[in-house]
């Protein structure tokens, strides 16, 4: 089917136009507007357990959204809830794309989505928690963001340092580690960093450039509390 993305620097959204019988996969209520010879339903991606392991661990919806051309050629537009970017990633079936809480936005045919468990360290002190999604398959994903996303591209045996709440997705064969982001933990944390990950190449790590925890810090700080009456 062909896609485009529009809008990409300001709160983008997907223009799919399939032919009769394609169907993509999204987000629960992900879908703007769409032909009247598309139907959507809220199906199951997975057994049960993986349905109820991507909504109560991951954050993520237990249905997701299928758009079908059932009735003859159409067009449907999807986006998603934040004010940041949206990027296509294709996978040819070698290796899957691990994706941080709220990042899955839709896959076309052939993905499947599915949860990862994460070391317990890892997920203790990543603040992606113990669980990711892990999408593989062969076909294009769309992941979204809170700001634009950036693509760190790593040659062999390079290393970036990522704060782990700027990131968005990375290949299934990367491995990071978690560690301080000063020398020490009282520097680490009066930095506001506290812990970071760190990234080896090769690979390419999806970044995105504003925080959600730091949006919802900054709204939670503006809110009046009960002393201010």
């Amino acid at each position: 089917m062909d896609y485009k993305i529009l809008y990409p620097e300001a709160f983008p959204v997907v223009e799919f136009h399939f032919k009769r019988g394609e169907s993509i996969k999204a987000e629960s209520d992900a879908m703007i507007a769409m032909s009247a010879t598309v139907d959507v339903e809220g199906r199951r991606e997975g057994s049960i357990l993986g349905g109820l392991a991507r909504k109560f661990l991951t954050g993520e919806s237990f249905f997701m959204q299928t758009l079908a051309a059932n009735r003859g050629d159409g067009m449907a537009l999807i986006g998603h809830p934040l004010p940041g970017g949206i990027m296509d990633v294709d996978l040819d079936g070698s290796y899957g794309l691990i994706v941080q809480q709220g990042g899955f936005l839709a896959a076309t045919e052939g993905i499947e989505v599915d949860t990862k468990v994460q070391n317990p360290l890892k997920g203790l002190f990543s603040g992606e928690g113990f669980f990711l999604l892990n999408v593989s398959g062969r076909g294009t994903v769309f992941v979204s963001s809170y700001g634009v996303i950036h693509p760190i591209n790593l040659e062999q045996g390079e290393e970036i340092i990522i704060d782990n709440g700027h990131l968005v997705a990375w290949p299934s064969y990367m491995d990071y580690k978690i560690e301080k982001a000063s020398n020490g933990w009282l520097s680490s944390f009066t930095s506001g960093e506290g812990v970071v990950c760190r990234f080896r190449g090769p690979g390419v790590v999806l970044v995105q450039t504003r925080n959600p925890d730091g949006f919802k810090d900054w709204i939670t700080s503006m809110l009046p509390t009960r002393s201010d009456g």
